[in-house]
């Protein structure tokens, strides 16, 4: 599963790609690497019906199941969403957009795995997951260090692997929107209609980058 990502632009790019309302995050510089349990900017409608920019913790509440009393880290992928615990959030108000420039899976080498990223060229230009969203009260992050309290939380959804993300990370890769038409579709749309685009991106569309030489850490 993509439990990294990497956001490379300015905020004045990422503004006027994704065109929301408000910003929340205080014109705050979007290039990051994101990982699971930390902030990463998203774009979700707003009460009102307007769009806002705003830094929320990467990885939806998991099942009660999953956690059983202890402190929730987060499901940072979801793909099952008939299941009754996802469905909850599949409305508009729930949805939102994930910004990113590339995204990582580790290839299965010895002695250590590989990250390998992918991106839609070399250039890497900003694209989006489609992303969901949600309020919640309760204690996240490690048993070392749980913090209490209320939180804000997303997660992005996936799908079958193209041929691309398939040669690294056969199981499953996220849902990529690129054209303004589909993240107009993603946050507004009945379920019905925005479900089409849980689907694979075009192989031909995408990349995956040369292996990188420096010394990265790995959270999977």
């Amino acid at each position: 599963m993509c439990n990294r990502y990497r956001i490379t632009v300015e905020f004045d790019e990422l503004w006027r790609a994704a065109r929301p309302h408000h910003d929340m995050t205080n014109r705050a510089n979007p290039t990051t690497e994101v990982f699971p349990d930390k902030p990463g900017p998203v774009i979700r409608n707003t009460a009102d019906g307007e769009r806002e920019l705003v830094n929320l913790t990467w990885g939806m509440p998991s099942p009660p199941f999953v956690t059983k009393g202890k402190p929730d880290y987060g499901v940072t992928n979801i793909r099952n969403v008939d299941s009754p615990h996802w469905r909850r959030w599949l409305a508009p108000q729930y949805r939102c957009i994930v910004h990113w420039t590339a995204f990582c899976e580790y290839e299965d080498t010895k002695p250590k795995k590989t990250a390998r990223w992918f991106a839609l060229d070399r250039s890497e230009p900003l694209a989006f997951f489609a992303g969901i969203w949600t309020p919640w009260n309760g204690q996240r992050g490690s048993m070392r260090s749980p913090r209490d309290g209320d939180h804000e939380l997303f997660g992005f959804l996936t799908c079958d692997a193209n041929e691309v993300v398939k040669s690294i990370h056969p199981k499953a890769m996220p849902v990529i929107l690129t054209e303004p038409a589909e993240v107009e579709l993603w946050l507004t749309a009945e379920w019905k209609d925005a479900k089409k685009l849980q689907r694979p991106f075009p192989p031909d569309a995408m990349m995956l980058l040369p292996v990188e030489t420096a010394e990265e850490p790995m959270f999977i």
